[in-house]
């Protein structure tokens, strides 16, 4: 496995991870409910998970770097609005 593709993934979980609750907390503030906290949780962590995954071994460098970027930009932008 590359070196690229580790760092790419590395990158794009630490984005994901500050993405995670930023996601649960707007998700229980418009709701208010848990059971709708738990499955955007579920939701959100599998669909981590699998950009994860195609990031270390399936998509082409300019894709995975495009997902990596836009996730840390999304996050960013995402911490600096609220």
């Amino acid at each position: 496995m590359e070196t690229w593709r580790i760092v790419a993934a590395a990158l794009l979980a630490g984005a994901g991870l500050v993405a995670v609750p930023l996601v649960l907390a707007r998700v229980r503030e418009r709701t208010g409910r848990g059971g709708a906290v738990a499955t955007s949780a579920a939701v959100t962590v599998t669909a981590l998970a699998v950009l994860c995954l195609l990031v270390l071994t399936t998509l082409p460098p300019g894709w995975a770097w495009a997902v990596t970027a836009l996730t840390g930009v999304t996050v960013t932008v995402v911490l600096l609005a609220g």
